[in-house]
C-alpha cells in the first residue's frame, strides 16, 4: 500500500506509459483516475481498476467530466501528434487543460521529452538550456513554457529519453537495415519500467517542483545497442555507419539528488 497522504492521481492518457504508471498505482493502493480518447478502452481501464473516463480535445476545447481533474496529482501524459496536422495544436491542448485543472488538483506534473535538447554534441543535463532542434522537441518545450508560467514555483516536469520495453522491441527500429547513419553517436533510452519507478518516487518523496531527465545512465553507441536489441531478439543485424555527426548525452542531474532512485534495466 501507498503510505504518502496522496490518494487521488488521474492521468490524462492512458497510453502506453500512463496505462502502465496507473496499472503500478493501483497495485500501490492508489485510487486512480485515467482517461482514453476512446469507447472502447474504457473496458479495459475499468477491469484494471481504474476509473475510466474518456476525454477528447482539441486545441479549443476539451470534453471531460469535471470531476476527472479532481484528485491530489495530475499526470498529462499526452506526447504530441508528430508527423501530423495536430502537432502545433500541442501548446494550446496543455493550456486548456491547465485551465480546466485550475484550482482542482495540487499538483500538475507534465511528461515531456529530452527531444527539447538539440543535438549539441556534448552532456546536457536540466540545469543546460534547451535548444531543439526538431518540429516535436520545438512543441514539447512550448508545453513545458506553459506550464512553468501558470506554475512558477512549483511546476514539475519529467523529460523522458527514448522509451522502450514491452510491445515496445528495440531491436526492430533498424533490424536488416544498412549503412544505418551515425553508429558511433550514444544513446538516451529508458526502460518503461524506470519510467514508472521515477514517476512513482516522485509521488512517494512528493518531490515536485522541478524538472528531471528521465535516462538510463548508460549511453552505448547506437551500433552496439541496437545490434545487441536485434540479436537478443533473433532478428536481421542492423549494418551501421563507423561515424559519430551529431549526438548528446542525456544526464540526470536531479534524479540521484532528490528521488535516490536506482535503474532496474541497464542499457
Amino acid at each position: 500500500m501507498q503510505s504518502t497522504p496522496f490518494k487521488n492521481i488521474s492521468i490524462l492518457g492512458c497510453g502506453w506509459f500512463g496505462f502502465a504508471f496507473a496499472k503500478k498505482l493501483v497495485e500501490l493502493g492508489f485510487a486512480v483516475k485515467g482517461s482514453t480518447t476512446t469507447k472502447e478502452k474504457l473496458e479495459l481501464l475499468s477491469a484494471e481498476k481504474i476509473k475510466p473516463y474518456l476525454v477528447n480535445f482539441t486545441a479549443e476545447h476539451i470534453e471531460a467530466a469535471e470531476d476527472f481533474f479532481e484528485a491530489d496529482a495530475l499526470f498529462i501524459c499526452i506526447p504530441p501528434k508528430r508527423n501530423s496536422l495536430e502537432l502545433n495544436d500541442y501548446p494550446n491542448k496543455i493550456k486548456l487543460i491547465l485551465e480546466s485543472a485550475k484550482h482542482k488538483v495540487k499538483n500538475v506534473i507534465l511528461v515531456s521529452s529530452t527531444s527539447v535538447y538539440g543535438d549539441e554534441n556534448k552532456t546536457l543535463n536540466e540545469y543546460d538550456d534547451t535548444h531543439p532542434d526538431t518540429d516535436s522537441g520545438k512543441v514539447v518545450l512550448q508545453g513545458e513554457q506553459i506550464i512553468r508560467h501558470v506554475y512558477p514555483s512549483n511546476f514539475t516536469i519529467i523529460r523522458f529519453a527514448g522509451l522502450f520495453g514491452p510491445e515496445r522491441n528495440p531491436g526492430r527500429f533498424f533490424a536488416g537495415k544498412t549503412a544505418v547513419p551515425n553508429g558511433l553517436a550514444p544513446v538516451n533510452l529508458i526502460h518503461q519500467d524506470d519510467a514508472v519507478g521515477i514517476a512513482l518516487a516522485i509521488i512517494q518523496k512528493q518531490a515536485f517542483g522541478r524538472i528531471y531527465n528521465a535516462c538510463a545512465p548508460q549511453h552505448p553507441s547506437r551500433k552496439t545497442f541496437y545490434t545487441k536489441a536485434a540479436t537478443d531478439t533473433g532478428l536481421q543485424i542492423p549494418g551501421f555507419l563507423e561515424e559519430k555527426t551529431d549526438w548528446k548525452i542525456i544526464e540526470s542531474v536531479n534524479v540521484p539528488r532528490f528521488l535516490k532512485y536506482d535503474f532496474k534495466v541497464g542499457i
